[in-house]
């Protein structure tokens, strides 16, 4: 999640060879050749990164002093309600909540984020609350990833900074390393999750019964991420040299394999980390992204730079720069060709298959990846890092936010972002390394965002869905620990911090441990001598000594000529040069891909390229016709390939055929005192009624009817005359509710979830659907809210009486509805962004849809059995009772995060593209990854008769089907 801060050109180091030595120190003496360099940017003066600075310092005290006022001793902060998010009190979020242990998790992870930001007071009176209020034998069980980089990196980092200030002699005279003690005390608790026949840690552990026992329920897990098993040795090692006892360090650095006859005192040697190294994929060099703990089988065969990896190749540099070991650093190298050669497709970083590298194993890309341009910054390559990062900023511009994942051609995949500090990162790391002050106004943008967006009365709200602008009731420990820090690092001067913060490396939540630990308790050798890695080629090499006049070239104009052109590459209809177009793919007068909209099974060209592909037509018993992809049986590795995106293609036009025409998620806005537009909640449409997408939005007060199911006529229609009528979900149909508001005077609606404690954060979304009859006559807008967010309304108007929202598909500008305490700059921050151009309407995309699917063969039927029953969009048990009566179409999880009228590919809308280009686009748009296989006829082909025929590598592509963040 985070990236090295690095070492002085002349800060003292370890003894090591000199060529370690200056990989060591690169980025910082990058910062030190290049920081009077600057490019096409007008620079930002003084003055304005003074008042920038400030900003986030105020930013940082509402998010903080909204988490100590209504949220501590609690482990986060929910703002939406201005409450405490407490383990086992508020509905499952199911793995998101095992970072919560009931140990204060928002405070600890903000101790070094205070003295960063000047804050030396504040984080004197922090550390006397976790000494005083904070527990660590909590029967809960916690993710050791988790807990390791957030909490224990958190004790860590402000033990590194309590003794810092001690030693200045003004603050923490009286701190005696009691929070080292408490990372002791942590450290062994986390140690028994490592009892595995492999090393590799279990991916939870109970805090106070520890694995296995009957009390501890965990223990069980045969799974777990490369980045959860790779991304420890910083903290262990540094707990390790902090106390002296080494058994830290050595439990995540693992035996060799063949080491296993060695004295048990080696047992602990070089634990996880060597052996996902020995795990690696041979001919690739590449890491999967989930590992059996007990065979070291890979789980999950599909390798990126993203979710479940990422770390992992983060700490193994870091590693080196910490502890100077140089195997960490030739196995990093090793690791980072295959990345460069496989995943890498500038501006874009693709997943790929470990077996099959020239083969992608998904034509979308995951918000985490953000934290790699600034890993490319510490490893010396700065070009890739600058075309990356510009590509994720174009994003950010569509969107106000990084997407939780987005697809090749830019469009939404997974709606949410939960306020991810990764991208600031790398923006902070670029500026660092370059001076070039575009960068500062990339910041900037960053800090409107949060302010016009995110920002809600009790803090800041993660976003669950970028395209509406809707909140989710979360605001993670990681938004202080690592946002703040790097956004006011990123417009500090030197003299703005009171400590230099290039004697300290960044964890992957952004923890600052001292680069002396490299020279304290050297009990572990540090050189490599052994003849079991992989030969390395001198190219690998390459950039562990960055020649800074090769980086940056005597042109004032470098960095700004890499970025110009991306400037508009996510506007563009038909991206260029984004896609990897591997030369012998076209070759002079060679045809385009065939594309599933164009197939024909009674086309024997069409039949032809099917087999080049690796794709088989079995004519069935019954008449059906199936197709099924044997990548092995294709031609070439580049017609595998195109086959594979040809069956996910397929998939995608016979799963629309089957879907009803759905609607994106609506927002639900408070606009009223105090709110001011700053609340927005996730809405569910209805199928009748007016279509917020294509009117104007509906602006009123709310009012109860009476009765409050709305389901007979209303005895109080003097109340909700003129206002939107607030309406209790059950005993009647949502068309009968609706006329009976609407005969009242009712200019809208919004129905309550009668089940307590529903939300949309685990609930999925639905659409109201009508009676069975014609609902012409409804017209005044419908929405849904689940009973959480609906309590959100209800609760405003018993303390404020008088509620105004607004009911529109998208949230609307907030910074027109003034009201105090609002700052004025949140006020005047560029309001030219709130009017940035948008996506093609919902409608165009939904008529290119119905006209690509119209023009492909008829009666595509999904094999694929679980994917046809996550992605049914028939009634779901949780939306829809006979007692209700409420008739409701489902809308599965991946509808509400990626438009369902985005699957397909958008039409040439400036007629620039070539035909080349068209074929080049993306077009999946669904949550998982297909199992590639397709059928014709009326009834769906069970997927067992199938996965029998299958080999390893289509095992791959359908362990996708499995994906998630």
């Amino acid at each position: 999640m985070s990236e090295a801060g690095g070492r002085g050109c002349g800060s003292p180091v370890p003894q090591r060879a000199p060529w370690s030595l200056v990989a060591a120190t690169a980025a910082i003496c990058l910062v030190s050749a290049t920081s009077v360099w600057t490019v096409g940017a007008e620079p930002m003066s003084r003055e304005e990164k003074q008042k920038l600075g400030n900003q986030v310092l105020e930013m940082f005290d509402h998010a903080y002093g909204n988490y100590m006022e209504h949220a501590y001793p609690a482990d986060e902060l929910m703002p939406l309600t201005c409450r405490g998010r407490v383990r086992g009190q508020e509905p499952s979020r199911g793995d998101v909540d095992d970072a919560l242990g009931k140990f204060s998790l928002t405070l600890i992870d903000s101790l070094d984020t205070l003295v960063v930001l000047n804050k030396t007071k504040e984080f004197e009176d922090a550390v006397r609350k976790v000494l005083r209020d904070v527990n660590l034998d909590n029967d809960v069980v916690v993710s050791v990833f988790e807990t390791n980089i957030r909490v224990l990196g958190g004790l860590l980092g402000g033990h590194s900074l309590a003794i810092m200030l001690k030693e200045k002699g003004e603050y923490m005279q009286w701190y005696n390393d009691e929070l080292l003690q408490m990372a002791k005390q942590l450290g062994y608790k986390l140690l028994p999750a490592f009892n595995t026949t492999s090393g590799l840690p279990y991916p939870r552990i109970n805090l106070k019964f520890g694995i296995r026992k009957p009390e501890a329920r965990t223990g069980t897990e045969t799974d777990t991420c490369t980045a959860c098993a790779g991304t420890l040795i910083l903290e262990f090692a540094a707990l390790s040299r902090f106390t002296g006892a080494t058994i830290f360090e050595l439990q995540v650095r693992k035996i060799r394999l063949k080491d296993y006859e060695r004295p048990a005192q080696l047992e602990y040697a070089r634990k996880a980390l060597d052996f996902l190294w020995e795990k690696r994929q041979r001919s690739s060099n590449l890491v999967g992204v989930t590992i059996n703990i007990h065979t070291g089988d890979w789980v999950r065969k599909d390798s990126g730079v993203g979710a479940g990896i990422d770390s992992y190749y983060e700490y193994l540099l870091k590693a080196y720069v910490l502890l100077g070991d140089d195997s960490f650093l030739e196995r990093f190298n090793t690791h980072y060709d295959a990345i460069m050669r496989y995943i890498s497709q500038p501006p874009l970083l693709l997943d790929v298959h470990i077996h099959k590298p020239m083969l992608n194993a998904r034509t979308w890309m995951d918000a985490l990846l953000a934290f790699f341009p600034g890993l490319q910054v510490l490893k010396g390559d700065i070009r890739p890092a600058i075309e990356t990062h510009e590509m994720l900023y174009q994003v950010i511009k569509k969107h106000n936010f990084l997407p939780e994942a987005f697809t090749t051609d830019f469009r939404v995949h997974w709606a949410q972002h939960p306020l991810r500090p990764e991208f600031a990162e790398s923006t902070y790391f670029l500026y660092k390394a370059t001076g070039d002050p575009y960068y500062l106004e990339v910041g900037k943008t960053l800090i409107e965002n949060l302010n016009k967006y995110a920002r809600v009365p009790c803090g800041f709200a993660a976003m669950k869905d970028v395209r509406t602008g809707s909140h989710e009731d979360r605001m993670d420990s990681f938004f202080l620990a690592e946002m703040f820090k790097y956004l006011y690092l990123l417009f500090a001067d030197k003299e703005d911090i009171i400590f230099d913060i290039e004697d300290y490396i960044f964890t992957t939540e952004a923890h600052l441990l001292p680069l002396w630990l490299s020279t304290t308790n050297q009990s572990i050798s540090k050189k490599n001598t052994t003849s079991e890695y992989t030969e390395l080629d001198d190219s690998n090499f390459d950039w562990t000594c960055p020649n800074t006049q090769i980086l940056f070239p005597n042109d004032p104009l470098y960095a700004q000529s890499i970025r110009e052109p991306l400037k508009n590459v996510v506007d563009k209809s038909c991206p260029r040069g984004i896609i990897r177009v591997r030369e012998e793919s076209f070759r002079s007068g060679a045809k385009p891909p065939l594309r599933a909209r164009d197939f024909m099974a009674t086309n024997p060209e069409h039949l032809e390229i099917l087999k080049k592909m690796g794709v088989s037509l079995i004519h069935l018993k019954d008449g059906r016709v199936q197709l099924v992809q044997h990548a092995i049986q294709a031609a070439s590795s580049i017609d595998a390939e195109d086959g594979l995106r040809f069956m996910q293609e397929m998939i995608e036009l016979s799963s629309q055929q089957q879907k009803e025409q759905q609607l994106p998620p609506r927002a639900v806005q408070i606009v009223s005192h105090p709110f001011f537009g700053r609340v927005v909640l996730t809405a569910g449409p209805a199928q009748f009624g007016l279509d917020l997408s294509k009117h104007k939005e509906t602006r009123g007060f709310v009012a109860s009817s009476k009765p409050y199911n709305g389901c007979s006529e209303l005895t109080n229609p003097e109340a909700v005359m003129g206002k939107i009528a607030l309406i209790q979900r059950g005993q009647c149909m949502f068309a009968e509710k609706a006329r009976n508001i609407q005969n009242a005077g009712a200019i809208g609606g919004i129905v309550i979830d009668d089940n307590e404690g529903s939300s949309s954060d685990t609930a999925p979304l639905f659409q109201m659907a009508g009676d069975g009859k014609d609902t012409d006559d409804i017209k005044i807008p419908m929405l849904f809210l689940f009973s959480k967010e609906g309590s959100i309304i209800l609760d405003a108007i018993r303390e404020y009486e008088e509620v105004e929202v607004l009911l529109s598909d998208k949230a609307k500008d907030r910074a027109i509805l003034k009201g105090k305490m609002i700052p004025s700059y949140i006020i005047n921050s560029n309001p030219e962004m709130e009017n940035e151009e948008q996506p093609s309407s919902e409608n165009d995309s939904q008529n290119q849809s119905a006209e690509q699917i119209s023009s492909s063969s008829q009666e595509v039927d999904l094999v694929d059995q679980e994917s046809s029953e996550e992605n049914s969009l028939n009634s779901h048990p949780e939306s829809l009772s006979p007692a209700d009566m409420d008739n409701a179409a489902s809308i599965s999880p991946s509808e509400q995060t990626s438009n369902p009228t985005e699957n397909h590919e958008t039409a040439n809308l400036n007629g620039e593209c070539t035909d080349l280009d068209n074929q080049l686009q993306e077009q999946s748009e669904t949550e998982e990854d297909s199992n590639p296989n397709v059928s014709w006829g009326k009834k769906v082909q069970p997927i067992d008769s199938i996965l029998a025929d299958w080999n390893e590598d289509i095992e791959a592509f359908e362990m996708m089907e499995k994906d998630e963040l």
